[in-house]
């Protein structure tokens, strides 16, 4: 358990760090310590819109290491942002992490329309979030749920790169359901990355 005085001092280092490098070294000590502290987390996510891609890179690996009691700060963090930025690297954490409460926010982005390439991006890494999800699940209403999204996303005309993601995510769960969606996919494919994926998950 982190006494006030240690949770001040690691807020702190992350607050006055001055360099990329002394930033990730701050970033490195809290992920060390298992703190529960949300201010302690938000002080993380923040840097999640830091200049340098390392440390952005860092405050991922740090909230994925963390774990569970990221994924509430994460969710809201998401919620209260316009930065697409700070969303995306929101969302690959969200989805290293994989747990059932980020559910309806991975969903969500995997419907969004993309107006970018960054957009897209964000799309695939959320299919595959969802795909960790079910996977690791007991929970027939979340795979159920989680299959319907993927089903739709594996269809889906304009973006190559999410029916790809969506293809390992439906192998990775491997239900009768994930296979005869990706059958069905298979006969419509017109990408031959894409269906060499398909190909190879029902292998």
């Amino acid at each position: 358990m982190n006494t006030y005085s240690d949770i001040e001092q690691l807020i702190s280092k992350i607050n006055h760090a001055s360099t990329p490098e002394e930033v990730i070294t701050a970033i490195t000590e809290i992920s060390s310590s298992d703190t529960q502290e949300l201010a302690v987390i938000n002080s993380v996510i923040k840097v999640l819109s830091h200049h340098h891609p390392a440390v952005r890179a860092a405050a991922v690996e740090s909230l994925v290491k963390l774990k569970n009691p990221t994924v509430q700060p994460l969710i809201s963090a998401y919620e209260a942002s316009q930065d697409q930025g700070l969303q995306a690297h929101i969302i690959q954490a969200l989805a290293q992490i994989g747990s059932p409460d980020a559910l309806d926010l991975l969903a969500e982005v995997v419907g969004t329309t993309v107006a970018n390439h960054c957009q897209g991006n964000v799309r695939r890494i959320a299919a595959r979030g969802l795909g960790k999800i079910a996977s690791n699940s007991q929970d027939a209403e979340v795979i159920r749920f989680v299959q319907e999204k993927l089903i739709w996303a594996v269809l889906s005309p304009e973006d190559w790169g999410l029916r790809y993601a969506a293809a390992v995510s439906l192998q990775e769960i491997a239900t009768p359901e994930a296979k005869t969606a990706l059958k069905n996919a298979i006969a419509g494919e017109a990408d031959l990355v894409v269906r060499s994926r398909m190909t190879l998950a029902l292998a």
